[in-house]
């Protein structure tokens, strides 16, 4: 991995990681294609369950250890709360990359204006719609019955 103090773009994109698919695979790598250096922030159990009420299947660590071996990524951080700007404030990326379903809710408008003000732009990816960690443990707890 690569000093990101030698890079010019640096990207940054989280989520939950919970039972890793093809949906993750594809933001990682389009994020990498548009950046120099990428960080990846890796939702804490704690965070997950105070945002969802649920727990993640796949440890923590785990989920952290996993994006840690994937090739695109530079970089892997604890996301441990929700505050995009007291996340740039700490990482300086230049660019945040996020799923489109998020695009026009009322919470990603502020993150946007936020990010703007320090020049950061936010590139929305098409969600995988066809495969979700919730379709995967749905399915799971189907089989289980």
């Amino acid at each position: 991995m690569q000093n990101k103090s030698e890079k010019t773009i640096v990207g940054y994109t989280t989520g939950v990681f919970d039972l890793f698919h093809i949906g993750h695979l594809n933001i990682l790598k389009k994020a990498k294609q548009a950046c120099d250096y990428l960080i990846v922030g890796v939702t804490s159990d704690t965070l997950v369950n105070s945002r969802k009420n649920k727990k993640p299947v796949i440890p923590f660590q785990e989920r952290m250890e996993i994006l840690k071996a994937i090739r695109y990524v530079d970089e892997v951080v604890e996301q441990s709360d929700m505050d995009k700007f007291t996340t740039w404030k700490k990482l300086q990326f230049n660019v945040m990359f996020v799923g489109d379903d998020w695009k026009g809710s009322r919470r990603w408008n502020k993150y946007e204006k936020e990010l703007n003000t320090v020049g950061v732009k936010i590139v929305y990816f098409p969600y995988t719609r066809n495969t979700s960690s919730t379709l995967l443990k749905a399915t799971l707890e189907e089989l289980q019955k």
